[in-house]
């Protein structure tokens, strides 16, 4: 068992490599395999197909980066910490694994069945009362009134497409890789400073 345990998750481990430089389009299950180690056919029994596997990566993604938000919104503290906390978060989430944005939304726009389950995911984030919290602060003045679809692109956007951009801002500045990852450490602090003085204004001194 502890064999066969162990053979599926090289497979997984290959797969999510492979996945998160190429994308489902970019690869094959053979180049997933030899990643692994194993033959085509060892693949095939484990996860029947390419798609399959694909499936399983992309879910366990999507639920990675949806469980880190959900940690500090279930929490006790006042919006504008959350607001922080969740940026922090998100930076140090995706210094880990700067593939993941790009990942999920390639996924998404292949507009197959398996992308479905992102609402599912997204539903815990829901289930934590965030978007009523600050719909309550909008309303007692605490919070400036933004309506949740961009409340959720201004985090999203600002906190994936610094790691999206990586491989072009090192062709734009002439950068190397390190510089970039500094710069992406600098950035973070921009974005709180610049969200949290334009969600919360009244609260600046």
């Amino acid at each position: 068992m502890s064999k066969e345990i162990n053979t599926e998750e090289k497979i997984k481990q290959a797969a999510k490599e492979v996945f998160m430089a190429k994308g489902f389009d970019g690869c094959s299950t053979r180049e997933i395999a030899k990643v692994a180690g194993m033959n085509v056919a060892l693949v095939n029994y484990y996860f029947r197909s390419k798609q399959q596997l694909f499936k399983l990566i992309y879910q366990a993604a999507s639920e990675d980066l949806v469980n880190s938000m959900v940690e500090v919104f279930s929490q006790e503290m006042p919006l504008e910490d959350k607001v922080r906390q969740v940026i922090e978060r998100q930076y140090a989430f995706l210094t880990r694994h700067p593939e993941l944005p790009g990942f999920i939304v390639s996924s998404m726009n292949r507009g197959e069945d398996h992308t479905l389950e992102q609402s599912e995911f997204f539903e815990k984030v829901r289930t934590t009362g965030i978007f009523e919290e600050c719909l309550k602060a909008q309303a007692e003045g605490y919070m400036r009134p933004v309506n949740m679809y961009s409340l959720t692109l201004l985090i999203m956007s600002n906190c994936d497409f610094p790691f999206m951009s990586m491989r072009m801002m090192q062709g734009v500045h002439c950068a190397s890789e390190d510089e970039i990852k500094a710069g992406i450490v600098q950035h973070k602090e921009v974005v709180i400073e610049m969200l949290i003085n334009y969600l919360f204004p009244k609260n600046q001194k």
